[in-house]
């Protein structure tokens, strides 16, 4: 099974645990459906706000399986992307987008059921000068996030997995899920147990 697979078996929190919560993406840029969930390598987009000709460029190099990763500098006006954008990059075999802005034609864009992970909407297109870059390290959503990076992203937000440390980060999250569920099954089991539990935590032990 390949890493993307195991990473998609696992919830985004369990990620952001197994980092210590350091390489979330700020928490306003949500799905548009919440019932999306994505585990894909980054291809990124550096671009000027209100300027999205380079993400058009991006469509035409990003692979199918790539999660297109936009640093629109956190732009809440102009729209990094519409519904026509939105379904090239579906067509394309792109498997999500995220980005630090805003889209628009929202509801066409729910109706393609395709992953978008953004900070909201906005009624204003972006311009097309032509400035910005692909496939660099960028900051999106405050995090760094450099080319071929793991991606996991659900209801909850999204979290950047370095590729660097993945077979690391993996390893602590699955630990994490276990150790959760042995204390589920430890302090659910009785009032008893729900207490003792309670009383360990608030006295620090």
């Amino acid at each position: 099974m390949s890493i993307i697979d195991q990473f998609a078996k696992i919830e985004a929190t369990a990620v952001s645990d197994a980092m210590q919560g350091m390489n979330n993406l700020d928490s306003a840029i949500k799905p548009l459906k919440s019932e999306y969930k994505v585990v894909g390598r980054a291809f990124t987009v550096k671009m000027p706000a209100g300027d999205n000709l380079v993400f058009l460029k991006a469509l035409r190099e990003a692979k199918a399986g790539d999660v297109v990763v936009i640093d629109a500098k956190g732009d809440t006006y102009r729209a990094f992307a519409g519904d026509f954008m939105v379904e090239m990059a579906q067509t394309l075999g792109i498997k999500a987008l995220v980005g630090d802005g805003v889209v628009r034609d929202v509801e066409d864009i729910k109706a393609l059921n395709f992953p978008v992970f953004c900070r909201g909407t906005t009624l204003a297109a972006s311009g097309k000068e032509g400035m910005g870059e692909i496939n660099v390290p960028i900051s999106c959503g405050g995090v760094t996030v450099h080319p071929g990076d793991l991606i996991v992203a659900d209801a909850d937000g999204v979290v950047v997995v370095p590729q660097t440390i993945e077979q690391e980060v993996l390893k602590k999250a699955l630990e994490k899920i276990e150790s959760d569920d042995q204390r589920s099954k430890k302090v659910l089991a009785s009032r008893e147990e729900i207490i003792n539990y309670l009383d360990s935590m608030v006295q620090g032990k």
